[in-house]
């Protein structure tokens, strides 16, 4: 085992400004920040790499928070094919503890020190001194252009999709597509995600930067919550416009209800999420009909799901049986990636895998890294994907994907500068 210590201590201060300020001295960077919620995490440096939980003996000298270990999962790890090589340059590692992780939550604002020596007075004073004088954030907007994928690939895809569906083989697929951008000056992971967490993008930002690569986003989907006993989830497919006035936003919102095709799309996700929370769980609640949850550019079917978790349920081995869900792939899942792994000429890498934290007794959050891309600080690549079944149509969902992607490109908007599109 290898004995870790920490320490937490109050921090009086915005934990994005003082990441701005701290965030010069470290290249390896992680993100978990929901903007509905005080769970956020920000992380700095790397204090070590482990395989479980279980290899950590941890020295708190403190009555503070267990430390914060980040997790960013690929969709598809046994994926052959090669990733893009902005993906690859990231190593294959399952918790990362940051050296310093700022956070907040319902009971305020905390620096944590993480180390594998004794963390001393001194070095806490330090961070704490440097984080309370910083400056408040700024934003910038960066130019860029995009390189258009080819609808004729799409429509490739699609055809092979709606093929194996019509045979029987697979009931669902969700392909996706990517996109490569290209700035017209030097950006940095700061610029992205200090839009993203300001600017009008809804759900969860999450960043990791290993050097000089980074990958980011932000995510409407929760794929596992666990506090103690009581974990949460959800089901998120079927999508509609958000529509241009509150009348319009609330017409397709009931359309989106009464869609066959898309409350189709929706059960095959409620299904499999009730399968999964039988084995693992008890006094379980997944209701029956679906809600609407309103994002900035799209409205999804959106179904909550809660329980008690049996015991000895841990929540990276609860993530691993959701993921990836029928959101993500298709079903039944492993014919549905197979599938993916012939129609997709790329490997996705992060996207769609499965990003958050877990803390060292076990509790923490995951979420569905969708609404994001890799980037390089000059280039990069955005992804988005949606869900096809049979009767699907390969202009509509060429155009839903084209307006999922306007969540990652917010973030190279300034808050105020984002337009209505």
């Amino acid at each position: 085992m290898t004995k870790l210590y920490s320490r937490t201590v109050a921090l009086n201060t915005d934990i994005v400004d003082a990441f701005c300020v701290l965030q010069k001295g470290f290249t390896d960077q992680f993100v978990y920040y929901d903007k509905e919620r005080p769970i956020r995490y920000l992380g700095l440096g790397r204090c070590i790499a482990l395989a479980t939980l279980g290899e950590a003996d941890v020295v708190s000298q403190d009555a503070g928070f267990a430390p914060v270990f980040f997790s960013f999962n690929r969709f598809d790890a046994e994926n052959p094919k090669p990733a893009d090589d902005m993906m690859t340059a990231f190593p294959r590692l399952r918790l990362m503890l940051p050296e310093l992780v700022l956070i907040q939550n319902e009971q305020g604002s905390f620096l944590q020190v993480n180390s594998l020596g004794p963390v001393y007075q001194g070095r806490v004073d330090r961070f704490v001194r440097h984080a309370e004088e910083a400056k408040p954030r700024t934003h910038r907007t960066m130019a860029y252009s995009l390189q258009r994928d080819s609808f004729d690939e799409w429509q490739r895809i699609m055809d092979m999709g709606l093929g194996r569906i019509a045979s029987g083989k697979i009931e669902k697929l969700v392909p996706s597509r990517r996109i490569e951008l290209t700035a017209n000056q030097p950006f940095s992971s700061k610029d992205v995600l200090v839009n993203l967490i300001d600017g009008s993008a809804r759900g969860t930002v999450f960043l990791y930067r290993y050097g000089d690569v980074f990958f980011c986003g932000c995510t409407p989907e929760l794929l596992l919550r666990k506090k103690g006993t009581h974990v949460e989830s959800m089901c998120l497919a079927g999508t509609c416009p958000h529509g241009e006035t509150p009348e319009e936003q609330e017409a397709l919102a009931e359309e989106l209800l009464g869609s066959e095709k898309n409350r189709r799309e929706h059960e095959y996700v409620v299904k499999f999420m009730r399968e999964v929370f039988a084995r693992n769980c008890y006094n379980v609640d997944i209701p029956a009909t679906p809600q609407i949850k309103v994002l900035k550019h799209v409205q999804h079917l959106h179904t909550p799901a809660a329980a008690q978790v049996m015991e000895g349920t841990t929540l990276m081995g609860f993530a691993s049986q959701l993921h990836p869900t029928p959101a993500l792939s298709g079903t039944p899942v492993g014919e549905a990636l197979m599938t993916l792994r012939e129609a997709e000429g790329y490997n996705r890498g992060f996207f769609g895998g499965a990003v958050g934290y877990v803390n060292a007794d076990g509790d923490g959050e995951f979420s569905v890294a969708i609404r994001s891309g890799v980037f390089d600080g000059e280039r990069g690549w955005l992804y988005a994907g949606c869900g096809i079944v049979e009767g699907s149509d390969a202009a509509a969902e060429f155009n839903e994907i084209d307006l999922k992607l306007k969540t990652i490109l917010s973030a190279f908007e300034a808050p105020g500068d984002e337009g209505d599109e």
